[in-house]
């Protein structure tokens, strides 16, 4: 065997090509390969701009020793969870099932060879340190335990399917607004978002809010989406120099990002702004809004394509933060730099300086700082183009046309789609490398895209094709037994287990999507199918199905007659 990775598209992949690991793709070869040598697998997921991901390819995946080991007991398959979210979902659920904690990335499952999960972690250090043993030992250990409890752990199959399921009420409704009162008696008060670090921004969560203020007109659900806006365009986790946003946080203030920027909170914190700009006319908000636009434009569109690719990496020359911190030399000589940012000799982060605004900057502060940074080396840019992603960029066009309509954003949405329809939807709709895989959120949110457009311009080509790709995602997805759409496509599957996704994740999750997909196209009877089995996973899951709320609320104001379109219903 050897490393095959250099043939895969994937940047992610590509970044660990030249390891001595001889990692190979999820595929049916690889499967059999473990299968017919009776070997474990090793599973490591990650993507292209993770921090840790880095780290421990850094620490362990190039270092020849450790891939000795790994070489010698495992089949060693290497994922982009970018490209296969399916795969991420299922195994993320299987940590969190073997471990009682949420996961992360890296992920490093352990699978029998027949690709079932028998234990797992996350990050590993080469040596033993932070609390968590080395690497190596953990090789050593699971080979053995492997070896001695294989037919034991091969056995467990049934069991681990039947934990990872989830589990459904007969519950056909139920209340909406106790859990919305839960969701906003967790929420920080002070700093706004949820209580506690790290803190991760959860549009979905606010997104869902302010439909319900616009369905109500009560400012308790108005006024958390305000703060959460007022505290990430002030705080150290929005760029002010270039605009755009960190993925999260570690302390609970907003100050200290995990500095890697992706596509999808930054489209999703448009979204936000634009819909309380449609409640709240704000010129602060407004300002951001327009440069975050322009930095999605200016940085994420890709050359090949014209279309969006996934995120930029949070290190640069291997240092963390490296290109978006600051000196205090670098910047006592800016006139009145310390009029708008909060800065101390000492730094706020390990000696160095993160932007943090006391009053908003002007151009020349700003023109300034950015010509400090543009000495420096850029990220690492994942070109990757996905479907779902670029199309909730449409959305987020439309969005930015009703906010400002003179700025042409309409024209642009309808001209992105058709680079959207060329690249993805010629011969059949496709995710992101691999032209035969597409998954349940690439059809809800291309279907979600087109009645924007639809709304936007009346253009009846925009709700003929939604209905065409709605009638695809029912044959491909929906599950006839569990009501519910599965993750990956039914008749393609090849996880050990159908992957049926009910919570948000980084996204409002696909079925939510797809029962207001179905109440926007009147496709009455199976919005109702639907809805009755998201109430009854809802019953027993309502923590991290937040966006269902909205959909279900979304269906039931539509099947009672009332108008409705995407920013919500007549009272």
């Amino acid at each position: 065997m050897k490393n095959i990775l250099s043939n895969d598209p994937s940047p992610y992949l590509q970044q660990h090509k030249n390891n001595p690991v001889h990692w190979q793709t999820w595929c049916k070869e690889s499967l059999n390969q473990a299968k017919a040598q009776k070997k474990p697998i090793l599973l490591s997921i990650g993507y292209s701009s993770c921090h840790w991901c880095h780290v421990m390819a850094h620490e362990s995946f190039e270092d020849q020793l450790t891939a000795d080991l790994m070489n010698k007991f495992f089949i060693n398959i290497k994922v982009d969870r970018e490209e296969r979210p399916d795969l991420d979902f299922v195994f993320q659920s299987s940590f969190q099932l073997f471990n009682q904690s949420g996961g992360g990335w890296p992920l490093t499952m352990f699978l029998d060879e027949n690709g079932v999960p028998f234990m797992g972690g996350t990050y590993f250090p080469k040596e033993e340190k932070h609390g968590l043993p080395a690497f190596k030992t953990i090789l050593q250990k699971v080979h053995e335990a492997y070896v001695e409890q294989r037919v034991k752990i091969i056995d467990q199959k049934n069991l681990i399917k039947k934990n990872l399921e989830f589990k459904k009420t007969n519950v056909i409704g139920q209340e909406i607004e106790p859990i919305l009162e839960n969701i906003l008696n967790n929420l920080d008060k002070k700093n706004g978002g949820y209580i506690g670090a790290p803190k991760f921004p959860t549009f979905y969560v606010f997104e869902t809010l302010i439909y319900f203020y616009n369905k109500t007109k009560n400012l308790k659900y108005l006024e958390p989406v305000e703060l959460i806006l007022k505290k990430i365009c002030s705080k150290g986790i929005y760029d002010h120099v270039e605009g755009g946003i960190s993925r999260y946080t570690v302390d609970e203030s907003w100050l200290i990002p995990h500095f890697e920027k992706m596509l999808y909170d930054n489209i999703q914190f448009i979204l936000l702004l634009t819909k309380f700009l449609k409640i709240n006319s704000n010129k602060y908000f407004l300002k951001k809004v327009k440069q975050t636009t322009n930095f999605i434009i200016k940085n994420f569109l890709t050359n090949d394509t014209n279309l969006l690719g996934t995120a930029f990496d949070a290190d640069s020359d291997g240092i963390e933060g490296k290109y978006y911190v600051y000196s205090f030399d670098e910047l006592k000589n800016i006139k009145d730099i310390k009029k708008f940012f909060d800065i101390k000799l000492e730094g706020n982060w390990e000696g160095k300086i993160i932007l943090d605004e006391l009053n908003e900057p002007n151009e020349e502060v700003i023109k300034q700082l950015l010509e400090i940074r543009m000495k420096r080396k850029k990220p690492f840019f994942d070109k990757k183009n996905q479907l779902d992603l670029n199309c909730l960029w449409v959305s987020s066009l439309v969005s930015l046309n009703s906010i400002l309509p003179d700025k042409g954003y309409l024209k642009n949405a309808e001209n992105f789609y058709e680079k959207i329809e060329k690249k993805f939807c010629v011969k059949n709709v496709f995710h992101s490398f691999t032209e035969n895989i597409s998954f349940i959120e690439d059809y809800a949110y291309l279907i979600q895209c087109l009645l924007d457009l639809f709304e936007a311009t009346m253009n009846p080509k925009y709700r003929l094709l939604a209905k065409k790709y709605c009638d695809e995602a029912v044959v491909k997805f929906f599950d006839e037994d569990k009501k519910v759409f599965q993750k990956n496509e039914k008749n393609k599957n090849d996880i050990f287990i159908n992957p049926i996704d009910i919570g948000d994740n980084t996204l409002s999750n696909g079925n939510s999507i797809m029962l207001i997909n179905f109440s926007r196209l009147g496709y009455i009877d199976k919005a109702k199918e639907l809805s009755i089995s998201l109430n009854g996973y809802l019953n027993i899951y309502k923590n991290f199905m937040i966006s269902s709320l909205k959909a279900l609320d979304f269906f039931k104001e539509i099947n009672s007659g009332k108008s409705c379109n995407s920013e919500g219903c007549e009272i």
